[in-house]
């Protein structure tokens, strides 16, 4: 069971649940927060890049961080990070697609000063056909072992 840094290794692998994205939460999320035609407009959509709805990336990345705080990476503390490296949109999420996420941890630097560590986890999201859609790499901060 993972409770602090310590007990963290390299190529130590999550897997979370599924979520399906409907099309209504496409066009809730857009028009709150990145409201363009490919995302609210299934008409107007056809005629851009997408050529049909697609999530906004930040939907997606959304998506992404809630099921990585449900893996739960760093047993009972939370999600901390002081940044995220390499994210990027591969594949345009659409309305039915079903979303699941795999993280690896890649990297454990020790602070020298604090009592904390700085945990890399390269996390994936796959779609229902285990084509990835998005990639983010955050930089968490999470306790060491009281001594």
């Amino acid at each position: 069971m993972i409770e602090w840094f310590d007990d963290l290794k390299l190529g130590m692998r999550f897997k979370s649940g599924a979520v399906t994205v409907s099309r209504e939460d496409i066009k809730r999320f857009a028009s709150e927060f990145d409201p363009q035609p490919f995302h609210m407009d299934e008409a107007a959509a056809e005629n851009t890049a997408f050529k049909g709805l697609a999530a906004s990336g930040w939907h997606t990345a959304a998506i992404a961080m809630n099921l990585a705080v449900q893996v739960r990476p760093f047993g009972p503390h939370p999600l901390l990070g002081a940044g995220v490296d390499d994210l990027r949109w591969m594949k345009p999420v659409r309305p039915g697609d079903t979303l699941h996420l795999e993280g690896e941890v890649v990297e454990l630097v020790p602070s020298r000063t604090k009592p904390q560590g700085i945990a890399r986890v390269k996390w994936t999201a796959y779609n229902q056909h285990d084509e990835p859609v998005y990639t983010f790499n955050p930089i968490g901060i999470v306790p060491r072992r009281p001594t």
